[in-house]
């Protein structure tokens, strides 16, 4: 057997295809490093310039072709404020019925399971059509900062649910048997097993999120509105970066120097939202695991 796969591994023609392999896959990763940093560097060479202090503290004028993004920033963040604190506790309690309450695969929780990544394909236009119809006309909020990340709470969902069951389902069966046999509650072995062992898809859950709701802009353009001052509430109309950076790209003559510039916020705002998402629950997993 051992001098088997010497030969094996000596084999001309299977040292060539491994390292053809090799090849090809340090081509695909050169190639999307590549077209990630081209697209970098490009934002940085046109939206650096006309970064500034003022920039972002200022409100916008004449369209957006001058000033700031300082209300722009507010509402972008009011709106993912809203749709995380609704999405958030639904989708961890929504996979964790689906993972711990339906183990039997019984036909109800298969037809969730279907409607959910159904919905997670639907294109966001379609729930802009349905945040305008529900939040805005149905319920009364009208054109509103609450309407807007209501909806994007409702679109972000899908994601945030399966991709938690799955890191749910990822941690063998008999851990949570072993926890339970040891004297834990359920609740004890769901916080220090089940919840620390699927956190890293929990997170990258959550960070597909916020990606998607910084980077909307059909659904908001539906239920928030389109207006460029300070929100006074949660109930008043706002524009987020997305929705300024399509507007002065495609609507306004002379909005591509702020466009970019605001595009470079966007990119930071992402940044600095993952990296804190990422903090908080390494930490909560450093002290989950505390028993």
């Amino acid at each position: 057997m051992h001098s088997k796969r010497m030969s094996l591994m000596a084999n001309p023609r299977t040292v060539l295809s491994s390292q053809l392999i090799s090849a090809l896959l340090w081509l695909c990763a050169a190639l999307v490093t590549g077209i990630f940093a081209w697209i970098l560097i490009d934002i940085l060479r046109l939206g650096l310039a006309h970064l500034s202090l003022d920039f972002l503290l200022s409100e916008p004028t004449r369209a957006g072709r001058s000033g700031g993004i300082a209300p722009i920033i507010v509402s972008t963040l009011w709106v993912l404020a809203i749709a995380l604190t609704v999405a958030l506790p639904l989708g961890l309690g929504s996979a964790l019925w689906l993972h711990s309450f339906t183990a039997g695969g019984g036909r109800l929780s298969r037809t969730v399971r279907v409607l959910l990544d159904i919905l997670a394909g639907v294109p966001s236009i379609v729930f802009g059509l349905f945040g305008a119809a529900c939040f805005c006309i149905w319920i009364g909020m009208g054109f509103s900062i609450l309407s807007g990340g209501l909806t994007l709470a409702c679109m972000i969902l899908p994601l945030l649910i399966r991709t938690t069951e799955m890191g749910l389902a990822a941690v063998p069966a008999d851990w949570q048997r072993g926890a339970l046999a040891l004297g834990l509650s359920r609740t004890a072995a769901l916080r220090c097993v089940l919840l620390p062992v699927a956190m890293p898809a929990i997170l990258a859950g959550l960070m597909l999120s916020i990606g998607r709701i910084l980077a909307e802009t059909a659904v908001l353009l539906f239920t928030s509105g389109y207006v460029d001052r300070y929100p006074e509430s949660m109930f008043d109309s706002g524009r987020v970066m997305a929705l300024h950076i399509y507007d002065l790209s495609m609507n306004v003559t002379g909005g591509d120097a702020n466009a970019y510039a605001t595009a470079l916020v966007l990119i930071s705002v992402l940044l600095l939202v993952n990296g804190a998402a990422t903090l908080v629950g390494t930490r909560w997993l450093r002290g989950s695991i505390r028993i």
